[in-house]
């Protein structure tokens, strides 16, 4: 399947670039392609595949270039106040979804194909559809997907927030996502206030000493036991700066992790 009737643009509010998806997105990549992890599964996302990423969900994204060093994509976000706007206008039954994957595919198809087509007359060069025009083709791109799977209402238009679940399980799973105190208290079910109590019960220790502590002892198991370099674990691992890392490794361990990588 061929796309250069179109090129890489975005419909709808922006996507957050921090490692928690705030509102459901629409992916179709066009050229390229995107590894990406959700503290559970990881997901393969190549030219042609349409996927849906959920709100409410951590994520880790690696894009790669093609061969021509080109990366493209088409995203369209359905944010809560669109989504109730169409739930108005075309009012759907909810129940509970199968799964709680991050991203989920949708079947390559003929609507959906003529859709990404149709987007190429409205685009205004800046990586942007005319603003006249967004609603509708984003009205439209949500009635294919979820005739074609019906499903699919159920991811959408649950407009609830994530109940209290297991702390200790969950921040086990998720510690390497660099995201806020705010964040971790939202996806737990709690206030923060409520989560630093549990966490503190939970583990014996705020949640800052604890995720630094968790971070340092996953970058020295990658560096010293499968061989990664300091540059390629400590992004992976939660931290922001290699620098900030290399020093709180070393304040830790006694060594720069550099050290340890050479000295195995």
């Amino acid at each position: 399947m061929k796309f250069n009737e179109t090129q890489s643009c975005h419909l709808g509010p922006e996507i957050s670039p921090e490692q928690f998806i705030p509102e459901h997105f629409f992916l179709c990549l066009l050229q390229g392609s995107m590894k990406a992890y959700d503290g559970r599964e990881n997901y393969s996302i190549n030219p042609g595949d349409y996927c849906i990423a959920r709100k409410n969900h951590l994520a880790r994204y690696t894009k790669y270039k093609n061969e021509k060093a080109v990366f493209e994509k088409i995203v369209i976000t359905f944010d809560e106040p669109f989504l109730r706007s169409f739930l108005e206008k075309h009012p759907i039954s909810i129940g509970v979804f199968g799964t709680d994957n991050s991203f989920l595919f949708a079947e390559e198809d003929e609507l959906i194909k003529n859709f990404i087509r149709s987007l190429a007359p409205y685009y205004n060069g800046n990586d942007q559809i005319d603003q006249t025009f967004a609603d509708v083709k984003r009205e439209e791109l949500l009635l294919i997907l979820l005739k074609n799977d019906p499903a699919f209402a159920n991811v959408f238009f649950n407009f609830g927030i994530p109940e209290k679940i297991n702390l200790e399980e969950f921040m086990n799973r998720n510690f390497r996502f660099n995201i806020s105190m705010e964040r971790f208290a939202f996806l737990t079910g709690r206030s923060l206030s409520t989560f630093k109590r549990d966490f503190q019960k939970t583990f014996g220790n705020n949640p800052a000493s604890w995720l630094k502590k968790k971070r340092l002892d996953e970058a020295y198991f990658q560096i010293s036991k499968q061989n990664k370099k300091p540059s390629d674990v400590y992004l992976e691992v939660g931290f922001e700066d290699l620098s900030h890392f290399s020093f709180a490794f070393k304040k830790e361990f006694g060594q720069t992790p550099s050290g340890i990588f050479l000295n195995k």
